[in-house]
């Protein structure tokens, strides 16, 4: 077997005990597919170690009833031992609001391994789309890195698309006009 074969292998199951930590609201457990200094940029947040990164999701599932992901292939990249991936995802929200929740997101990530299993070391999600599940509304601009294994440098920025790391109530979700370009979104504060 050879090693990417074996890497693969290994991102799926941290990807596959992430998604069952978050559909269960397990918060230890979440936490445990994290190092301790990782970092994750996501919704216009930088969060880094593993506590900061537990205490979102402790702040952010109030919001849900419970999130669905969907993790497809992972795009997986060994250069010098260091394991990186990109991969696709969906997810199904379940808002206890009642608003659409259906999204379509990239996930660009660097592991450690750990007690025999890899941990997220960096994390940068990308949103590109929130809404119903016929894609009905408009995607969200977001920068490209070419094609894998391109990743995005360490400092790239995040974006809030979705108002939840804003503590926006609602978002919009109405189509963008026909013919009408997207304004690229612009570099969050931080």
């Amino acid at each position: 077997m050879s090693d990417l074969m074996v890497a693969e292998f290994a991102v799926r199951q941290l990807h596959g005990r992430y998604l069952d930590a978050v559909w269960r609201k397990d918060f230890a457990a979440f936490g445990d597919c994290f190092a301790e200094d990782a970092e994750w940029r996501i919704g216009g947040r930088i969060l880094r170690g593993r506590a900061e990164i537990v205490g979102n999701l402790e702040r952010l599932m109030p919001n849900f009833q419970r999130v669905l992901m969907t993790f497809r292939t992972p795009l997986v990249h060994i250069e010098n031992g260091a394991v990186t991936s990109r991969t696709y995802v969906t997810e199904q929200n379940a808002f206890l609001d009642g608003r659409p929740g259906n999204s379509i997101g990239i996930y660009f990530e660097r592991f450690v391994s750990h007690a025999d299993q890899l941990r997220f070391k960096w994390r940068l999600f990308q949103l590109h789309y929130l809404g119903k599940m016929d894609i009905s509304t408009r995607l969200f601009d977001n920068p490209d890195f070419g094609p894998p294994p391109g990743m995005p440098p360490l400092d790239a920025p995040t974006y809030d698309h979705s108002g939840l790391s804003t503590e926006k109530k609602t978002i919009k979700l109405d189509p963008a006009p026909s013919g009408v370009p997207v304004a690229p979104t612009p570099p969050c504060q931080t």
